[in-house]
């Protein structure tokens, strides 16, 4: 299928009428502003994009991938996490050739709202791409702080039962450390974090992997009930929801900043950044999310970590083990939380600091650390507040990856290239587009009722 949409980018890049002076004029002045050129720095290679692309998308959120397998049974779970795969490759290749074809015209478009302004228009652009492109970020940024003050209080846990610290006291303690990660000046800064982070997914993955056949083994596990709960509305709810929590889990809404970091020429490389990338998320992905409802059935909780003490408070795994597991937990936290920070720092500097100055000039430097912080002290209070991992993960999967990782990518080549309507790939994508914005639609009420009836059962600051 690659292959098929490489030949029809090549049959039309003749037919694309180049850009003309006026916006080749406004673009090089984009490119001069001060967030691409301190933050977008196009500096590296296909394998630093292979780096920020798995740091972006296999994340800990993989997590809540057996909780999600409970409102779906296995059958569905198992067939929606390998189409969510198929379609999410195929997208986000889509989005790297509409890139490959304006750079080739002479207008490289580095983010995703100036895709949506020079493909859709300027409103598009600035409305709709770049607020949920924003909001996305931003509420990733939220989830990762939580995500760290859960996995340093399970740490707090295992070692000091008695203790009496509540779970807003470790998310503070986390978005303290995510706040000092923030201010590395550039995303290309991070290629050496993100590559770490490459790593520690594969080493938490194979902790919950190995965690949770242990426990599933123990005679303290809970009996395995794979049976969906629920009456028939709940149900019907529920495999929204779930599908929501998955779009979530494959999300990224970065590509164009990713691709941005990228020296020139750029033509194949997130290619190869999106094979190194989908590699990772095949063993990771479902060896987590099968593993985990393997052993726990319908009783998997948001965070699969929690299982892993039983609701008697007997430990199913060793106490080092929890540990080591959150430990990584933790460090690749700090990176995913880093580079889903690059979208609002770009906009931050593009806005607060002179491309004239120099990067670490007292100028652009205040205003840098002032904007940053700002944003982190934001996302951890509300990290403090809002302790429902899983049900955010749905809502930010519903609103906002789901439009921009399995809508927009189709509908940017469909206008850029113009395949015939009666080829393939047009029809491919109208109903990729068409199904996955019902779904959209419908998970984002589904997300927002579990989000509310969840609500009677927590207050905020909650300590979970």
């Amino acid at each position: 299928m690659g292959n098929q949409v490489r030949d029809a980018e090549q049959t039309k890049d003749d037919n694309v009428t180049a850009p003309d002076a006026a916006s080749s004029l406004e673009m090089e002045h984009k490119r001069m502003d001060a967030g691409a050129r301190f933050v977008l720095k196009s500096k590296g290679t296909w394998l630093h994009c292979g780096y920020h692309l798995t740091t972006s998308i296999v994340a800990p959120s993989i997590l809540s991938l057996p909780y999600a397998f409970v409102r779906l049974g296995w059958a569905a779970s198992v067939i929606s996490l390998f189409l969510a795969a198929v379609v999410t490759f195929y997208n986000y290749n889509l989005i790297c050739l509409v890139l490959e074809h304006h750079a080739k015209q002479g207008n490289r478009l580095l983010r995703f709202r100036e895709m949506g302004t020079v493909i859709l228009g300027p409103s598009w652009g600035r409305y709709y791409v770049g607020p949920i492109q924003v909001i996305v970020c931003l509420a990733a940024v939220i989830g990762t702080i939580l995500l760290g003050g859960i996995s340093l209080k399970a740490i707090y846990v295992v070692s000091k039962p008695e203790g009496t610290m509540k779970l807003y006291q470790f998310v503070i303690i986390f978005g303290c450390v995510v706040l000092l990660l923030a201010q590395i000046p550039s995303f290309h800064s991070l290629r050496h974090i993100t590559l770490f982070s490459l790593v520690l997914c594969f080493a938490y993955s194979a902790c919950s992997t190995g965690g949770s056949i242990h426990a599933g083994n123990s005679s303290l596990a809970p009996p395995k009930d794979y049976s969906i709960p629920g009456d028939t509305k709940n149900r019907i709810f529920g495999v929204f929801h779930a599908v929501a929590i998955i779009a979530s889990t494959y999300g990224n809404g970065i590509i164009p900043e990713i691709q941005a970091t990228l020296a020139p020429p750029v033509t194949g490389k997130m290619f190869k950044g999106l094979c190194i990338c989908y590699t990772v998320i095949i063993v990771t992905f479902f060896s987590v999310a099968i593993s985990g409802y393997w052993a726990f059935g319908n009783q998997s909780q948001q965070i699969i970590f929690g299982n892993f003490i039983s609701e008697l408070g007997q430990f199913l795994v060793p106490r080092w083990f929890i540990r080591m597991t959150n430990i990584f937990t933790l460090l690749q936290l700090i990176a995913v939380g880093a580079v889903y920070m690059q979208p609002s720092n770009e906009i931050l500097e593009t806005y607060l600091c002179d491309p004239n100055k120099g990067e670490y000039s007292l100028r652009n430097v205040i205003p840098r650390l002032v904007s940053r912080s700002l944003v982190v002290v934001a996302a951890t209070t509300l990290a403090g507040m809002l302790p429902f991992f899983g049900d955010l993960s749905a809502v930010i999967g519903a609103i906002g990856f789901m439009p921009l990782d399995f809508v927009i990518p189709v509908i940017f080549y469909n206008i850029t290239f113009k395949p015939s309507k009666k080829s393939f790939i047009f029809w491919l994508n109208i109903v990729i587009a068409l199904v996955f914005s019902v779904f959209s639609l419908v998970g984002t009420v589904a997300a927002i009722r579990q989000v509310v009836l969840d609500a009677k059962n927590y207050k905020l600051f909650a300590d979970i």
